[in-house]
Order: C-alpha cells, then structure tokens, then sequence
C-alpha cells in the first residue's frame, strides 16, 4: 500500500475495541463507519466482533482494491462494503452510522473536515460514537455537534472518543 498508509498498532487496536465492546452504542449490532480505511483492518476487526455492516472509505485506489481483496480473503465480502471517496468531502449520507472511526495521516488537519463533513451531511445516528486517531501531540477541537467524551494515549497515537447528541426529549 506504500508510504501512505499508516496502521494503526495490535495494542492500539485491541484497546480501542475493548473499550468500543462495551460502550453506547455497543458494537455488536452497529453499523461501522472507517474512514481513511488503509487496509481495512479497523472495519474488518469491528465485524469480527459483531458489527453488524461497515463500510470503508478511502482515496487511494491501492487502499481500495486492498480492502475489497481482506474483506473477500476473510469471509466479509457481503458485510463490509468499499467505496473510493475523499473524507473530507463526504457528501449526503445514503446510510447513517452507530460508530464511526477515522484515522487521518498523523499531521494533515484532516479530521476536521472530515468531522464536518459528517455532521452536514448526516452520516451519524443520533449519539453515535466517533473515534479519532492523531498523533500524541495533535490538536483536535470538536466541531460543534461534537463532545469530547474520553481520550486514550498508546505509544505514538492519541486516540480521541467523541459523541454525537442524542434525540431530543420531547416533553
């Protein structure tokens, strides 16, 4: 896959869905959104531990034909599907997500837009969870729509937990 791609470690990974198994909303069932996909590894871990549905995204054809050649070596050819787009330029949402994990190269400034681009085009569920990983010393601002819930530190990566709001009580 090149230079470009940068995977996220076993530990990393392994933390990271740890604390995704038993968080709101739970991972067994949800449908999973991975965002600067590379190779796949964060979708098809998601449906290895029982999301029901994810989709990958990324720019790189390269990365594309990577993760559509995973998902079919694995069994996964019919729950995790591919698409070739920019993330920061999502456009309208034909599906909305529970979770939502985007690892944007360390240092481009990308999740931003990438954080915006869901919001405004509706790609999240109502008090969908969405992880970030940036470098340790990167800084992240949550768009409004958007609150820090937690966030994780492993080895290079800053992992940053957000929080889409809930359905408004009507009352």
């Amino acid at each position: 896959m090149g230079l470009a791609t940068r995977p996220t470690s076993d530990r990393a990974r392994e933390a990271l869905f740890g604390i995704l198994e038993v968080g709101v909303p739970p991972l067994r069932g949800c449908r999973f959104l991975d965002l600067f996909a590379g190779s796949g590894a964060a979708a098809l871990e998601a449906v290895s531990r029982g999301a029901a549905a994810a989709l990958c995204i990324d720019q790189a054809s390269a990365a594309v034909a990577v993760i559509r050649r995973n998902a079919t070596s694995l069994g996964e050819g019919e729950t995790v599907s591919v698409q070739r787009a920019d993330a920061c330029r999502l456009g309208p949402a034909t599906d909305q997500f529970d979770i939502v994990f985007l690892d944007p190269p360390y240092g481009s400034g990308l999740a931003q837009p990438t954080l915006a681009a869901l919001l405004r085009h509706g790609w999240l569920v109502p008090d969908a969870r969405v992880v970030v990983e940036i470098a340790q010393r990167e800084c992240l601002d949550p768009p409004p729509g958007l609150d820090a819930e937690d966030e994780r530190r492993y080895g290079a990566a800053r992992f940053v937990l957000l929080r889409a709001p809930g359905t408004p009580s009507h009352t």
